[in-house]
């Protein structure tokens, strides 16, 4: 081999990047031993950025366009080699080229629930579920902090470091907003805005910028989850106000005769399993009575005045419609209504 062959060899004429691998953030340009030749070529595409290092520091930043290497265009790294020695002082320092392509479609999600003050339920604790997409913003930060000089930096590796990040921001956010829960599930595109801005702070520490953030799910475990639905539920069968006690008691008692029914003794235990729980919503609703009233004292109401019984006002409303001073649709309609409270 001739020594112009040797020389030509050794020496890298043109750097770039094709990016035929997904998922790589970074990639350190394969030296090895070669040198990169005073007059180089480095091409740098729309979506990518090229950092040189020298013995660990960074030297000079590269954005799209093709470069041509020179003490003009290296104007830092110009100070740390002697280019005018040309080969005598060779040009050793590592390229990496960092892809600044927008990561989309990104998945996140609590591992484990979060948990937070509510006023509705008090303690809880909630999962959350959604998507975002992020770049690398800056690669001289991404370097210094998280990349640094490994040959290939992926997509997942950055994505375990940022889901921490991510799982913090999201517990200081739920735990500092002091939106309900019903309310934090109607309105997830307001709590992914409230997430986003501290998220995206985070994020710049480290060279990242968060493009999308959004919240598809805001949940309860199965066990909570499963105990609010039976609050609704009696809530929907009990009473409004004070008869909320009241309607929760009817409910569990009417829950609990079909398991009666199965249990040893058939139906005949219906009727101990009712007065069982009879009285004990009779001492809950005592006891909670008993909080409230020690609370605040209840106001004195006068006494209401005796209700005219269902069967005389029957025979009034009969009386009405044979006069014809109300409609037969009027009637029966009345009628309805005061035959309800009679049979209940």
């Amino acid at each position: 081999m001739s020594l112009g062959s040797f020389i030509k060899k050794q020496f890298i004429d043109v750097l770039q990047w094709n990016e035929e691998t997904e998922g790589v953030l970074a990639w350190r340009f394969p030296m090895q031993d070669f040198e990169i030749q005073n007059g180089a070529i480095l091409n740098v595409r729309e979506s990518q950025v090229a950092v040189f290092v020298n013995e660990g520091k960074i030297a000079d930043v590269f954005g799209p366009g093709t470069h041509k290497l020179t003490t003009q265009t290296l104007p830092l790294l110009t100070n740390l080699k002697n280019w005018d020695k040309l080969f005598d002082s060779p040009f050793k320092s590592d390229v990496y080229y960092f892809s600044t392509r927008v990561q989309t479609g990104r998945k996140w999600g609590t591992p484990q629930p979060i948990t937070i003050r509510d006023k509705d339920f008090d303690m809880i604790r909630v999962r959350a579920f959604g998507m975002y997409s992020y770049r690398i913003a800056d690669a001289r930060t991404f370097f210094t902090e998280i990349s640094g000089t490994r040959e290939i930096y992926t997509r997942d590796e950055v994505e375990d470091q940022l889901r921490g990040i991510l799982m913090s921001s999201m517990a200081s956010s739920l735990g500092g907003a002091n939106v309900p829960f019903l309310d934090m599930a109607a309105n997830q595109a307001l709590m992914a805005q409230e997430v986003k801005d501290g998220l995206a702070q985070a994020f710049a520490r480290y060279g990242v910028g968060l493009d999308e953030f959004n919240v598809a799910s805001i949940s309860l475990p199965e066990e909570l989850q499963a105990a609010l639905d039976e609050r609704i539920s009696a809530g929907m069968k009990g009473g409004l106000g004070a008869d909320k006690m009241s309607g929760y008691t009817k409910f569990q008692v009417a829950n609990a005769i079909p398991l009666a029914a199965q249990n040893e003794g058939g139906m005949a235990g219906i009727g101990a399993g009712l007065g069982a729980g009879l009285s004990i919503g009779q001492v809950m609703a005592q006891s909670m009575g008993g909080a409230l009233q020690q609370q605040a004292p209840a106001p004195v109401a006068p006494p209401a005045p005796a209700e005219e019984p269902i069967e005389a006002r029957l025979e009034k409303l009969k009386g009405l419609l044979d006069k014809g001073l109300i409609s037969p649709a009027d009637y029966d309609g009345a009628k309805a209504e005061l035959l309800k409270k009679l049979i209940g």
